[in-house]
């Protein structure tokens, strides 16, 4: 990688600018994802918590990300520092798990672990916690009080988000 290009590279946030074209939370998952761990619509999981239906939901960000908002109930897995050993005292190996992130690129890999290690029923939420929070559904703060706040994660991804108000 020639000098320029490293350092526009870190200008964007580590995001490499070249073929970057995608103009929807769709096109990005499509660009991004190997569609390893099965979808779950947010549609799909609002109906399954609003049926009281036992769902564990898993947040494959940042502690940064999952500290401004997160899904109600979410336990925090992390991404970066994602440790099996860590969660595996929250879930048992039928569990039927949510995992999210911000649009399901982490989540994908997180469920992708998941899998490898035995769970058997792990979703992907499609478009993670911003196609959920643009389609309307509550987003909680650290303090699990109902927020607008929303982690973007950067500019370049929170352009994916209608709502809210971002936080970088």
């Amino acid at each position: 990688m020639n000098y320029k290009v490293f350092i526009l590279c870190s200008v964007l946030g580590g995001v490499p600018f070249f073929g970057i074209s995608q103009n929807s939370i769709r096109e990005a998952i499509d660009k991004y994802n190997s569609n390893t761990v099965e979808y779950l619509s947010v549609e799909e999981l609002a109906a399954l918590i609003e049926g009281n239906k036992e769902v564990k939901l898993l947040d494959a960000r940042e502690t940064s990300e999952y500290e401004i908002s997160h899904l109600q109930d979410a336990i925090f897995v992390g991404y970066g520092n994602f440790e099996m050993t860590s969660i595996q005292d929250k879930i048992q190996t039928q569990d039927t798990l949510v995992v999210y992130c911000s649009i399901g690129v982490r989540s994908e890999q997180i469920g992708e672990k998941l899998k490898k290690e035995g769970y058997v029923n792990v979703y992907n939420l499609y478009g993670g916690m911003f196609e959920w929070f643009n389609k309307g559904y509550k987003i909680y703060d650290h303090k699990n009080n109902s927020t607008q706040k929303i982690h973007a994660y950067d500019r370049f991804w929170g352009e994916f988000l209608e709502r809210g108000q971002k936080v970088y």
